[in-house]
This record gives C-alpha cells, structure tokens and sequence, in this order.
C-alpha cells in the first residue's frame, strides 16, 4: 500500500516554494488533508485565493455554517484553517466572498474526490487502495522501437450495466482488461475519467483535476483498474485537459471574484468555440495547479501517460478568434503556454520516469516531440495530417480516387518530422461525421471492404496506432454517450469479420518487427509502388531497420478485380500471404493466390516481381517464404 503523505506545512517556506514554481506537488500542501494536530484528529484545509475578502469551510463536520470554521489569511493569497473531528468520508466546500463582494460556495480545486454530478462538493479523502504492479511500473518506459496499439474508450459508455447504469471502475477493469488483451491492444486511452459536470463534455470540461469521476467509484476503485490493466499487461494513458476549464460557478471560474486561474482579458481568457476560460499560464500558482495534476495521476494513481487535449489552442494566440493580443514580440504564439508545456514535458520525465506525453496538435508547430529547451518535449504526437488525408480520400467515391491519390502518399513526406501516432479517436466519429465503416461508399458490401482497407493500411502504415472503441466491430453508428455501445453487433458475421481484421492486425503488428521497430525511421518503410493513379493501387515495404525483416503491403483500392497484378520484389523465391483483407473470416471473398514464387524479370526498380491477384477494396500484406 502507498504510504499516506504527511501534508507540507502551510509556512511562509512552503508557500513562498509555491508562489515561485519550486513545489510540484502543490497538492500536497493545499486541499483537504486529514491529520493529527496534538491529541486532536481533524482535516487542515488550505485554498489559494489571493483577492477574497473572507474564506471560510462548511460541510457535513459544522452543519454547512459559513460561521464555524473562518480560514486564516496566510502568506501570498493563501487560506488555511484545521478543523477538529473532521474526517474521511464528509462533503465540504470554500464559502468564498470574492473581490465582487458575492459569497459562492466552492469545489475544492484539489479535491481528491467528488460527490456525484449535479451535486458538487468536495470529498475528504483517505487513500487505502494496496497497489500490486511494482514490477510494471519499475518497467514502464518509452521506447520507439516498441509496439504502441492504442485502444480508446470513454468510461462511462464503453459499457453498461443492464438498468442503463454506469459500471463500478471494477467491474470495468475486468470486463476492459478481458477485451483489450484478447484483442491484443498495448494500452487503453480513457477519456471521461477526471472530474466533470456534463455528461456531454465527454470529460473534457473538467472541474476535480486531481479526482477521478465518482460516475463509477471512488478513487481508490479506479485505482483498482489501473492496477489490474496493469496485471493484464496493459498500460494506461488518460485524457488530460490543460488548455481550458468550465464556466460553472462551483469551479474554478473567477474563483475569488476575480479572474484568478484564467487570463483577466477575455480576448487571451476565454474560448467562444467551447463557452470555456482559458488558464493563466502567467502564474505560477496557475502552472503549479497543473503540473501537479499532471503528476498525480502519474505518479499516485500509477498513470502510464497522458494525451494532452487541445495543444494548438494553447500555441496560438489566435486560434479560432477574430480578436487577439499579440505576444510581447509582436507574434502569435503564447510564449507563456509554450513555456508552460516545456516544463510540463520536463517535470513529467523527471518525476514519473517511463511516462508517455503525448500531444494532439493540429498544425505545424516546429518541435512537437523533440526534447526541450529547443522542442516542446512531448514524446508522440497525434498525425491529425494523416488521419485527414486518410479519411478524406476513402469517403470518395473510388471512381474520383485517382484524382486524390497523393492522399494516401503525402505523410510520408514528413512522417519522420515528429514522433507520430496514427489517431483515429472519437472526433472522427460524432457530430454528423458518421461511423468510420459508413463513411465508406457504396453498399453494405463495399463499405466493409472498403474499412477493412483502412485498417489493414492503417496498421501497416508507420506510426503507433490508435482506435476509438465501437470501430473495431464496425459501429454503424455515431458514437452516443449517454449509453453503452451496441455489443450485440459484434456477434453477428458482418461486424465479427472486421473484430477478428483487427484482432489479426494487431497480433501481426505486435509480433512482427517489420511493422514497429521502423516506426520513427525513413528506412522503417520504402515505396514500391506510389504512381499507379489509375489502378489506385498502393505497395510498399515495411523493414526492420535492425533485423532485416521485411514484408511487402498491396493495396487495391477500386471495387475491380486485377488478375495478375505485377508487384516488384528485391528478392526471388517463394512468397506467403500473411495477411489478406479479402479472407472469408473477415468477410471477404476468399481470392486465392495461385503462384507466389518470384519471376526474375525486374519491376518497380526491384530485382524480381510477383504476378497477384488483387481483389476489390482489399489489402495483402506478404512475406518472403522461409521454406
């Protein structure tokens, strides 16, 4: 079991510690800390609130009275108070009368746990929970030469119970740990998991930064799941919001009646896209808020990673707004939150060591994963460029294909830029965008082929992989929330069919060097074929840079058969189909190969080339026959 902290103390050293940006951990000296004060046990409660006039804590320990236990003005805006025979377990607030003269009762912004939305206080807390993955997380690391297969599920709708309601954080970890490993994924990404008020935020307008959703459990039972995915074999990464908080007012918004942990100008303070404020990265208070988060989920709750949600909004001071203030050069770019993700990055890999920061960053900010102080320090970054020259070219009716074949070709001109995961997570799949299988055209038939396509180029493609739960069945519908996916689907015969593509797509990208240890390289990948525009034909070799291991990827991306398609090879020989889209098990036609033995006639500047047969909207993937 890990050891409670004892709380800092609230002295002019610590705080001042914070003020500066020296105390990481911010959160083990504010919030509520049940401790011994004599022969006295009780909670000491600490708040920053620099412009209140009056702070005091109610809660179920003095009847909710703002009367009873007043906090003390300490140094630099900080509120402290301990208050006798409080406990684990009770519900509290921050009564707050803030610069505007308005009393509004408080979440604690370090609230370890919550009560269950609508309502909003705060929960003393206790942690009990008997961690059991120290040899996980003695090894826990990045390396780019492992395989990364993301599997990506929101926790309060990848399942639920029969009644509609939310499963218990353990009764997810052995129904997701199930799934996953059998699937043969690497990690879960969770989105949803910290605190929030709205269902349909998707957790993504967070309000308990250090406290997991009590939708399903208390913390202690979250830190259940983790533990058991880590037992499984399975890392975990979660959704992490830096960017942006709710407007609500029990929150963080103008917490002392003043802006406090948003920027005061509305013009560089607030998002109109997402009705949200924007964090003050100017303060250290602000960024120590943060940077702690970041930390307690990765070093208390044992977190593998975190992707940040949102990065370009925090680049650029006029991302999505007509009216912006310049940086103090003139520029764009938020200097402060630029060096606010520097230090994330390098407290991060200090302090959590073997943990995986991963950005979602649309544009082409210089330096996204390459180490700090000149790059941002993340480790991954998601290729929104990839996904939506993929996606684009495969909702085309395949006749136009041929005008958009550079599609499909053109990330690999920068693919060795940044370090990159190919991310197809679930705003691809809401808001009218429609299923991945039913963006694909024409019928039923042609739409799985079609998909089944993607995946296959997808996981062959250089990149770590990640994939939006519901897709792996081939979920003709949007995503929807507020229920649980439709699993009955995944028994039927067309939805299993693409289920078991990405079970094999995974096995064969999990256990085949040539399909990961290449990732980050130029020489992980060499065309074969990239011009043939009007067959919409694809080849390519996929090689382990270290081992020599190699296999050879065909596309067919028409819905035409091609008899004896000419292919080149660097070596003679007999061939084997690893992989073929087009198997009966995935649901396709079953198109045979009749001769896989190389011809020593040259082709695609290659020695030798193989005659095959390409079936409609499919993908091979082959290999040099051993025997």
């Amino acid at each position: 079991m890990s050891a409670p902290h004892l709380p800092l103390p609230l002295d002019h050293e610590h705080l001042q510690k914070l003020v500066t940006a020296d105390l990481v951990r911010p959160d083990h000296l504010l919030g509520a800390h049940p401790v011994r004060e004599g022969e006295v046990d009780g909670v000491r409660f600490a708040v920053w609130a620099p412009n209140a006039r009056h702070v005091s804590v109610v809660g179920d320990f003095n009847g909710w009275n703002g009367s009873s236990h007043p906090l003390t003005r300490l140094d630099f805006g900080f509120w402290g108070a301990f208050v006798p025979g409080a406990s684990a377990g009770q519900r509290y607030k921050f009564r707050v009368t803030g610069a505007d003269g308005r009393t509004v009762d408080k979440s604690d912004p370090y609230g370890q746990h919550m009560e269950l939305r609508p309502n909003t206080a705060s929960v003393v807390w206790q942690p009990a929970f008997e961690w059991t993955d120290g040899d996980w997380m003695a090894a826990r690391g990045v390396d780019y030469d492992r395989p990364v297969s993301i599997y990506e599920a929101h926790v309060g709708s990848w399942a639920r119970r029969d009644d509609g309601g939310f499963l218990n954080y353990r009764e997810l970890a052995h129904r997701l740990a199930d799934y996953v490993t059998w699937l043969g994924y690497t990690h879960v990404e969770l989105l949803g998991v910290m605190e929030h008020p709205f269902d349909g935020s998707w957790g993504y307008q967070v309000t308990g930064y250090y406290a997991p959703t009590s939708r399903l459990g208390t913390p202690d039972d979250f830190a259940y799941l983790v533990n058991h995915l880590h037992g499984r074999g399975v890392g975990v990464l979660l959704d992490w919001v830096p960017g942006h908080f709710p407007t609500d007012e029990s929150g963080l918004a103008r917490f002392d009646g003043a802006a406090l942990y948003e920027y005061a100008d509305p013009r560089k303070g607030f998002h109109h896209d997402w009705n949200t404020y924007i964090f003050d990265y100017g303060r250290n208070e602000v960024v120590m808020f943060l940077i702690g988060s970041a930390l307690k989920w990765l070093q208390d709750f044992h977190v593998d990673g975190l992707r940040v949600d949102a990065v370009a909004s925090m680049l650029y001071l006029d991302f999505s707004r007509t009216e912006w203030v310049p940086n103090i050069h003139g520029g764009r770019e938020n200097l402060e939150a630029i060096a606010f993700l520097k230090r994330l990055n390098e407290v991060v890999h200090h302090m959590a060591p073997g943990a995986v920061m991963v950005a979602e960053e649309s544009t082409s900010f210089p330096g996204v994963t390459a180490p700090t102080p000149f790059g941002l320090g993340f480790d991954y970054k998601w290729a929104m460029g990839w996904m939506n020259d993929s996606l684009f070219y495969f909702e085309q009716d395949p006749l136009w294909r041929k005008y958009h074949h550079h599609k499909l070709t053109f990330f690999n001109a920068y693919r060795t830029s940044e370090k990159f995961i190919l991310a197809i997570s679930h705003d691809e799949v809401v808001h009218l965008k429609k299923s991945l299988v039913m963006k694909m055209p024409g019928d039923w038939y042609a739409q799985r082929a079609g998909y089944r396509a993607f995946l296959a180029l997808m996981w062959t493609t250089p990149g770590k992989k990640l994939l939006f739960m519901g897709q792996e069945f081939a979920q003709p519908t949007e995503w929807n929330h507020d229920v649980s996916l439709p699993w009955h689907l995944a028994e039927h015969p067309d939805h299993r069919g693409v289920l078991e593509l990405v079970r094999r797509l995974n096995g064969l990208y999990v256990g085949r060097p040539d399909l990961h240890t290449g990732d980050m390289l130029d020489e992980g990948m060499l065309w074969v074929s990239a011009d043939d525009t009007e067959a919409s034909v694809y080849a390519y070799i996929r090689r382990d840079p270290q081992g020599g291991t190699w296999s050879l990827v065909v596309a067919n991306l028409t819905p035409v058969y091609r008899e004896a398609y000419p292919v080149g090879v660097p070596q003679g020989g007999g061939y084997r189909v690893v992989l073929s889209t087009d198997d009966g098990e995935f649901g396709g036609f079953g198109t045979q190969q009749p001769d896989l033995t190389a011809r020593e006639e040259g082709w695609h500047g290659q020695t030798h080339h193989l005659r095959l047969n390409l079936p409609p909207l499919s993908v091979l993937v082959l290999e040099p026959d051993p025997a």
